[in-house]
């Protein structure tokens, strides 16, 4: 018994349970706690003296949700629809007993109360919400690849009605504490200081222990699904989300169908009907994938579970940064919003004032949304001194490199730099492609040099990429976390090679959107595909976003750094012919795989049927999703090979975060290990005869696959995952 409830009765017979875990930092609805509860709501039934009932958190926030580590383990019994059904009523049941207790329930919601927690609050006659800014509530199971299994999807709509609440169902999103009162899910806002009372205040004036869909001739507002007044709602809600998904999460769906059934009946018949949708979606992989690697694995990276033990946190106060183009711009502007003084240096001023310029563009974008106050804002933007001069940086704890992916200029920058900073400083480079341990050569304290690659645009994206070098002390790797954790990003630790982790795996997906090309397939059908896979974009677009000029160069530095070793790329020659002689270096000139007019959309090039005549037999869009996907995840099988990357778990959580492949997988590692390792490379061996080596498994993998060895393996109960220093894989 984990003893997370304490309860207390007063003279009044208000019944107060208390939920307090001592043994988490954040209340969890585990399988002891909804046990706890269930007794604490039979205690009540049981004694006449107790009239009514009180849930308040012992805690800063109220209940988190679900237990993710407990459902972790389940998922790895691999439960089958009716074992999950079961799951989902557990906690579904005790809370419908609590609505129909006969006895009036209020819950003082003092912070956070998110998934279960909230299912928990729906189910009270009466719900006081904290009017404070982190008090939010919300169903984010749809981000776990589940739906509420609790009473969520039933409560909600008979709520609100159907068009209001499936937003909050399909979305996910965190909703504000006036957001919540004006829709109607809460009664009503109090300070935090007045929230026990008001609960109280309500339970004394004796109301009717009812809930509104209890009551005699209580009808759903606005109609139930099969009403005609409904009927566009859903077909609208059906479109969007298969525009949104491409049907590769059934979580949506289910969502949709759940609804529509369940709230044209009874809420006891809709609450079985959600349980039984819940248990289809516990048997399926999607779910477990996306909880391990979007909450257990994001979870520990951004508490910095594998950072250096035995170093002490240190915090940067003072940034320098080298560059102030695109990347140096976002950096400067992420760690200004993050608190931290930036020295913004570029070659001339003007450059640099066109760095911090960024900053503001920024800025007034986040004041005309209410985001920031003014105050704020002109305060962020203060923290940034843009300037040409190399003595600026004295002081600065730590100095990031971003300037052009040029061997030698990233040399000449580094030495300059480190005239003026001490010998403490780390310095890192934002490269994405050159080896660490060669651009160290130009620092005299190599011990001191660190990468710390961000991907564009920096404020948008959560990931940041730290590769160690030969001679990178474990010193330099612990303030790089820090200083990524500083600025609330989400960081991976790789080891040295060119391209690392994420470069290496992306320059996959590019080059055989390219290949496909150049074998004649339909180009549309090459995006398209892509798309249908789950990647945002397709390869030809986001080779043009990043720019062909960008990959060629890259490409040539391998070349002469590499000399006779040096292996030609699949997309070498295609390369060389846009940025060379066709001069359609991508996006940034209007030109490349697509036109960019000045108005409009952009569009294929048509030039592209030319250059590229059109195979008479075109694979299907299944063959060209597999080879887009499988390519990535044998780039991260050979990366975890080789030493490049050290655990499965950043591997899925870098090409996620990083790069964009689809999260229905949970990552290219789980997606190998979903498919199975063995039929993975069975069809990598197929591929290979077809399309060419690139596909061919390796010695090592073969012998994985022989001895049925998956990458990530079964998660087992443990401590709470917040605390937790154990990756599982």
């Amino acid at each position: 018994m984990s003893h997370a409830i304490s309860t207390e009765c007063d003279a009044n017979g208000i019944l107060t349970l208390t939920l307090d875990d001592k043994s988490r930092s954040m209340n969890v609805l585990s399988s002891e706690v909804i046990d706890e509860l269930k007794s604490a709501i039979e205690r009540a039934a049981a004694d006449s003296q107790i009239k009514s009932i009180l849930i308040r958190s012992g805690k800063t926030s109220f209940v988190a949700g679900a237990d993710l580590r407990e459902l972790l383990a389940t998922f790895a019994t691999k439960p089958t629809p009716a074992e999950g059904v079961r799951l989902s009523q557990r906690m579904s049941q005790v809370f419908r007993r609590l609505e129909t207790l006969g006895k009036p329930v209020a819950v003082a919601i003092n912070g956070a109360a998110l998934g279960g927690g909230f299912e928990l609050c729906l189910a009270c006659h009466y719900r006081v919400l904290a009017a404070d800014p982190k008090a939010v509530v919300g169903l984010p199971e749809v981000k776990l690849g589940l739906l509420p299994g609790a009473g969520g999807t039933q409560r909600v709509p008979r709520l609100l009605g159907v068009a209001a609440g499936l937003p909050l169902l399909l979305q996910g999103k965190a909703i504000t504490p006036q957001q919540a009162l004006q829709l109607g899910l809460v009664h009503a806002l109090a300070s935090p200081e007045q929230l026990i009372e008001r609960a109280r205040a309500w339970l004394a004036t004796s109301p009717a222990p009812t809930q509104p869909w209890d009551t005699k001739g209580y009808m759903l507002p606005g109609g139930s699904g099969a009403s005609a007044a409904q009927a566009q709602t859903f077909m609208l809600a059906t479109a969007n989300v298969a525009k949104e998904t491409q049907r590769n999460y059934p979580a949506p769906i289910a969502i949709l169908s759940t609804v529509f059934e369940g709230c044209q009946v009874p809420i006891d018949a809709g609450l079985k009907i959600e349980s039984n949708y819940f248990g289809s979606l516990v048997a399926d992989p999607i779910p477990h994938n996306m909880i391990r690697t979007l909450f257990i694995g994001k979870g520990l990276a951004d508490k910095l579970a594998y950072r250096p033990k035995g170093i002490t946190p240190r915090a940067v106060e003072r940034l320098g940064i080298l560059g102030a183009g695109m990347m140096g711009a976002g950096i400067a502007y992420v760690s200004a919003a993050a608190e931290i003084a930036v020295v913004l240096l570029d070659s001339t001023q003007q450059v640099a004032e066109k760095g911090k310029a960024y900053a503001e563009r920024s800025l007034a974008k986040e004041l005309e949304r209410g985001r920031i106050s003014p105050q704020a804002a002109s305060a962020c933007l203060d923290r940034i001194t843009p300037t040409l001069d190399y003595a600026d940086l004295a002081g600065c704890d730590l100095v990031i490199e971003a300037v052009f992916e040029q061997r030698d200029i990233k040399a000449d920058v580094i030495s300059k730099s480190e005239s003026s900073i001490s010998t403490s400083t780390i310095v890192a480079s934002n490269t994405s492609t050159l080896p660490i341990s060669g651009l160290a050569a130009s620092s005299t304290r190599p011990e001191n040099f660190i990468g710390i690659h961000f991907f564009s645009p920096v404020e948008k994206m959560p990931l940041v990429e730290i590769i160690v070098g030969k001679r990178t002390s474990q010193e330099a790797v612990a303030r790089a976390l820090d200083f990524v954790a500083q600025i609330r990003k989400t960081p991976i630790v790789v080891n040295d090679g060119r391209g690392f982790y994420t470069s290496r795996v992306f320059g996959t997906y590019t080059a055989e959107g390219m290949k496909l090309l150049e074998e004649g397939v339909s180009p549309a059908l090459i995006e398209n595909a892509a798309i249908g896979a789950g990647m945002p974009v397709g390869p030809l677009a986001v080779s043009d976003e990043v720019t062909l000029e960008l990959q060629y160069k890259a490409t040539l530095q391998g070349e002469q750094d590499l000399g006779a070793k040096f292996v030609e790329p699949i997309n070498y020659r295609m390369l060389r012919k846009f940025v060379l002689e066709l001069k359609r270096v991508g996006k940034r000139s209007g030109h490349g795989f697509y036109e960019y007019p000045t108005a409009g959309k952009k569009f294929l090039w048509p030039g592209l049927a030319e250059l590229f005549p059109r195979a008479a037999n075109q694979p299907s869009v299944a063959e060209v999703k597999q080879r887009l996907l499988y390519i990535q995840a044998l780039e991260s099988a050979r990366c975890f090979e080789q030493g490049v990357i050290a655990r499965a778990a950043d591997a899925d959580l870098g090409s996620i975060l990083g790069i964009g492949f689809p999260a229905y997988t949970g990552g290219t590692l789980s997606y190998i290990d979903t498919i199975g390792i063995e039929k993975f490379v069975t069809n990598c061996a197929k591929l290979a005869k077809r399309h060419g080596p690139r596909f061919k498994p390796s010695p090592w993998l073969k012998e994985r696959a022989a001895k049925g060895q998956a990458f990530h393996q079964p998660l087992t109960p443990s401590p709470p995952w917040s605390d937790s220093r154990d990756a599982h894989g």
